[in-house]
């Protein structure tokens, strides 16, 4: 019940202010009541000052107090006339000692009285404060001096300070316009300041803004994708430990680091840069070490000002292997429809001919499918030793002889038994190449009636320096110089779109090709377009 009554932040910064601010105009009055008592001082301490400089002139006021004459009664009446006239509230006739001779009080005839510092006593004029009966004065001191210019007497003029009361009431109409002015101001931007600090605090409160940033700091460091936010003057402001394994920083990289201190590549910094006109990236792919990643970048924006980007990693190396994983079931699949068609009117013919009693030519045509496949599996066994590669060429083999089109293992090269991750990323680079290339030629031969003939797919495979080499050709119609680098983007396509996009084999390609340390390249053929592919890695 207690946390609900308790005032907001906006509500404690105010009250806060306005407790400065009255402390302030607090001070302000004591000063300005003091600068009232200076006041005081200087106008009534001259007014004191000139009227006892007149009473110990006063020739009677010397001979009395040198002789005693006139009498005590004569030298009073001196006195009241001056204490009447001026206002004071007290005049008094001292011997040169300073003990009263005349004074308000008869009974203290011969009393020491408060002379201040003394210098009265040497012959010296004094203004300043004494205790006169017990209360603090303001007075007057003048020595009186005879013929011989001996000090014979003292005339003290007196007057007490007004009390607190008084001193308010004098300074009441100016220091209440002030004090007044003063605290509506503050209060007016104290008002304000609270107001602002709410807006820029969202509304929240100190416990919700603390419990907000706990949330954030468990957030960052337990989603699984890299999150890195980077402020416009290049420093780092946020990064969470999956970023930091998938970018390789250094622990000490943190929040403040400069940007260009972090030993990224080149590239990386490019697409973690928040300066200038930044564009928002959208799933675009980063290769950083061994990982591809892929990477988005986004403008942070608020009350209409930009400040920053927030950029979101993810390893894109699983879904690589998986995504090559279902290329490798789609050309099964495709290799088993291919044969099944191919399979079913071969079995239509030779079923035809048992019907027909034609035995001997049912025979031929059997051996004839035999010594076919067997050729074919016997020529690319010959040449490539690795199953997983051997199995995916004639599969292919299969599927682009249904199209009219002929797949050669050409070269003296041999490929030997590969390291299995090395062999799924081989076969992943050759079916896209070969897949490629049989769809550009078959679009050459669709296009060019009677010059299928001379269509086909020539593909050489070797290992060499550490590496496994793909080599595919085809007689298509090639590939321009001003597009060798937009065929390896993701999304690019000289084909019409359909459905599912295209555009994602040749970027696929280079993605695995780089992962691995290696590069893709394109160049010309005679005709057509030789695209070659290196992947390091071991053999078997």
């Amino acid at each position: 019940m207690w946390s609900r009554s308790r005032l907001t932040l906006a509500g404690q910064f105010l009250l806060l202010q306005l407790s400065v601010l009255l402390v302030v105009l607090t001070v302000a009055g004591f000063v300005t009541v003091q600068q009232a008592d200076s006041a005081f001082r200087d106008d009534r301490g001259s007014r004191l000052r000139s009227a006892a400089e007149n009473l110990a002139n006063t020739g009677a006021v010397r001979s009395g107090l040198q002789e005693r004459y006139p009498p005590e009664e004569a030298l009073a009446s001196y006195a009241g006339d001056v204490r009447d006239r001026l206002g004071a509230d007290a005049v008094y006739l001292l011997d040169a000692g300073g003990r009263q001779v005349v004074g308000p009080n008869p009974t203290e005839e011969g009393e020491q009285v408060d002379v201040g510092d003394g210098s009265i006593l040497e012959g010296r004029v004094w203004t300043g404060d004494v205790r006169e009966r017990g209360r603090p004065s303001l007075a007057a001191l003048v020595p009186v001096l005879s013929d011989t210019g001996d000090q014979v007497g003292i005339v003290m003029v007196a007057e007490r300070y007004p009390g607190w009361q008084a001193r308010l009431e004098r300074s009441a109409p100016d220091l209440a316009v002030f004090l007044g002015l003063g605290f509506a101001l503050g209060a007016v931007g104290s008002f304000g300041l609270s107001r602002l600090i709410k807006r820029r605090t969202r509304g929240l409160e100190p416990a919700e803004i603390g419990a907000l940033a706990d949330q954030r700091e468990a957030l960052l460091h337990s989603i699984r994708e890299g999150l890195v936010a980077v402020a416009d003057d290049g420093r780092i402001t946020v990064v969470n430990d999956t970023a930091r394994e998938l970018l390789e920083l250094d622990p000490a990289v943190g929040p403040g680091t400069a940007l260009l201190d972090a030993a990224l590549p080149p590239e990386v910094v490019a697409v973690l840069a928040a300066a200038g006109d930044v564009e928002e990236i959208r799933d675009a792919l980063l290769v950083v070490g061994g990982r591809v990643l892929v990477v988005n970048r986004t403008r942070v924006r608020g009350g209409g000002v930009t400040g920053g980007v927030v950029v979101t990693l993810r390893d894109h190396t699983e879904l690589l292997a998986l995504r090559s994983e279902v290329r490798a079931r789609e050309s099964v699949t495709e290799t088993l429809r291919a044969q099944t068609h191919e399979f079913a009117n071969r079995l239509h013919t030779i079923s035809g001919l048992l019907q027909l009693g034609e035995h001997d030519e049912a025979a031929a045509a059997i051996g004839t499918i035999v010594r076919r496949q067997a050729a074919i599996s016997d020529r690319v066994r010959a040449r490539v030793e690795d199953p997983q590669v051997a199995a995916l060429l004639v599969a292919k083999s299969t599927v682009a002889a249904e199209r009219g089109l002929a797949v050669e293992l050409v070269g003296e090269e041999t490929l030997p038994r590969l390291d299995a991750d090395l062999a799924a990323d081989v076969g992943t680079v050759l079916g896209n190449l070969v897949d490629n290339a049989v769809d550009a030629v078959a679009g050459q031969v669709a296009g060019q009636a009677g010059q299928a003939g001379d269509a086909g797919v020539r593909v050489r495979l070797w290992y060499d320096g550490a590496a496994a080499w793909v080599e595919v050709a085809d007689s298509g119609p090639g590939v321009d110089a001003a597009e060798r680098e937009l065929v390896f983007e993701r999304g690019w396509s000289s084909k019409e779109p359909v459905a599912g996009g295209r555009g994602i084999g040749l970027a696929l390609v280079r993605q695995v090709c780089q992962r691995r340390g290696g590069e893709v390249r394109v160049g010309t053929g005679s005709p057509g377009a030789v695209f070659t592919a290196v992947l390091p890695g071991g053999r078997a």
